[in-house]
């Protein structure tokens, strides 16, 4: 049995996080929970402090992981 792929990786840039969708099912979450709207950097998602633990608990809390 393999390990299980991270979906998220979340990155802390000092005034802001940056989440990147590492699978389908993560881009698939974050469309559908969080938006297109969202500012990018590369293939990250741009998210300011304030925002980032509710948005990485949602990503627990509908079974995916983010590290």
């Amino acid at each position: 049995m393999s390990p299980q792929q991270t979906d998220f990786a979340m990155s802390d840039q000092g005034s802001i996080f940056l989440f990147t969708p590492l699978t389908p099912a993560a881009e698939t979450w974050w469309a559908e929970n969080v938006g297109d709207g969202a500012m990018t950097f590369g293939t990250a998602f741009v998210v300011e402090h304030r925002y980032a633990r509710d948005i990485a608990d949602g990503i627990v809390a509908d079974g995916l992981t983010v590290e």
